[in-house]
Order: C-alpha cells, then structure tokens, then sequence
C-alpha cells in the first residue's frame, strides 16, 4: 500500500532550500554570503558540499543546521520551514533532529568519553539511567566500547572523533552535519572515521558532510560545489569508495 503519512514523508525532502540568501551587516559593508541557493536533499542521501575559503559552505551548514537564520528566501527541515520556529522551537530541533560532528572535537576534558556522550541528553526528554545505555550502545557501535571510561587527553585523534560521532547520534537524529570532520586527522585516520560516516549511511542517516579536500568528498554519492555563495555545481556521481568494499567483501 502506498500513498499514506509515512509513503508521503518518505517523499518529502528532509531539507529543501528557495532562493536562499545570507547577508550580514558588518555596518561600512554588507557581506552576501549566500546568493540566491536552491536545491533540496532527500532523506538517507550522502552529500558532500565543498567550496574554497569564503564560498558561502559554512554560512550553509549554519543554516542547515539551524544555527542561523537566512536573510531571505525559505528553508525547510524535515518539512518545517525555519523562519517559522521559535528559538525554543529551533533548539529542539537542533538537538532532537540533527546531529553535529566538528572538525575539533569539542569534547568536555574532565568528562570521560560516556559523559561526553551523555551531554545532549542534558536537554532531552528521557531519563539519565536510559541514556547511559543508549551511550554506551553508541559507543561500542562507533567501536569504542573499552574505551568509555577514557577522558579525552587518553584517546587518539581518531578516537576523540569517534566519541564525536557517538554523541551526534545519541538523540537518533535523522541529520547527521559533518563540518571538516577529518580536518584534524591525518590520512588513515581521515579514511576510518569515513567508512564510519559510510556505515551509518547505509543504516539509513542523511549525512551532510562539508569538506574541502576531494579525496573525501569522493565517499558521497552527490556532490554540491559552492563559489562566491552560489551553487555552481550539483552532481550526482558513484561513491569512489565502492569499488574498495566491494574488492574488500
């Protein structure tokens, strides 16, 4: 049977952008960060969006990630429209909806890796003892289950980034923004944390990966290339990483 709530919604873009525009007012001059963006993503797509330094990507993550606002144009995530929401609204949506993963971990020192992975549960409404579970569930699937009890100061790079990722999916997000996630590893490192962001794609997570360095944009199937804040290139493309699992299987 097909047509329903749940067909429909599968249907539905989980982010779709109209004419979208940021500017910002430094007072002697306007900065357009963003001209006029258009383009949709659907649920369960990997998409890499690159750009040089001050092509308009990060304005975009922001946005897309309901950081910021835009000046103009429409927004919508997973069929709400942003300019809609209150700020209360928006906060729920960042921590119910999105997962982030950063470029610097960003993890707490004093905390051990499950305490890091706990944080946003601070705002979520479910009880502590759950959450522990639920942390340590998402630990040992990104493969640190006997490193919970580490602060971040005993982890490699690699592993502090893995506790990252936990922590972005413990709320079950539907979104998972990656901002230059493997800007602070080096290159076999960078490769793990991919085939990682690749296994929770096939799980069935939007990834929204944001990257200068094509070498990892490669790992998405559709590639959105952005310069002087307009998108130039929309290009859907096999997974260079393909070939590898299947010579691997």
């Amino acid at each position: 049977m097909t047509g329903g709530p749940d067909a429909q919604s599968e249907r539905r873009p989980v982010i779709a952008c109209s004419a979208l525009t940021k500017t910002y007012d430094l007072g002697v001059e306007k900065v357009r960060a963003l001209r006029g963006v258009t383009f949709s993503i659907a649920r369960g797509e990997f998409v890499a969006i690159m750009g040089a330094s001050g092509s308009g990507k990060s304005t975009l993550a922001n946005l897309l990630g309901a950081l910021d606002t835009p000046t103009s144009g429409e927004l919508m995530i997973d069929g709400q429209s942003v300019a809609g929401l209150s700020s209360d609204a928006l906060a729920r949506l960042r921590n119910h909806d999105i997962g982030f993963v950063f470029q610097q971990f960003n993890l707490l020192p004093r905390m051990t890796a499950l305490e890091n992975v706990m944080l946003p549960l601070l705002y979520a409404p479910r009880g502590r003892k759950n959450g522990a579970v639920d942390a340590r569930a998402r630990l040992e699937e990104v493969g640190l289950g006997r490193r919970m009890d580490h602060r971040p100061a005993q982890l490699s790079g690699g592993q502090q980034q893995r506790v990252a990722i936990a922590r972005a999916l413990i709320n079950d997000p539907r979104i998972v923004i990656a901002d230059e996630p493997t800007g602070a590893l080096d290159t076999k490192t960078s490769q793990d944390i991919m085939e990682l962001f690749l296994k929770l794609h096939a799980e069935g997570l939007t990834i929204i990966l944001i990257t200068h360095e094509p070498d990892i944009a490669a790992y998405a199937g559709r590639l959105l290339r952005f310069s002087d804040g307009e998108l130039v290139e929309d290009l859907t493309r096999r997974p260079q990483n393909q070939g590898r699992e299947r010579a691997r299987s």
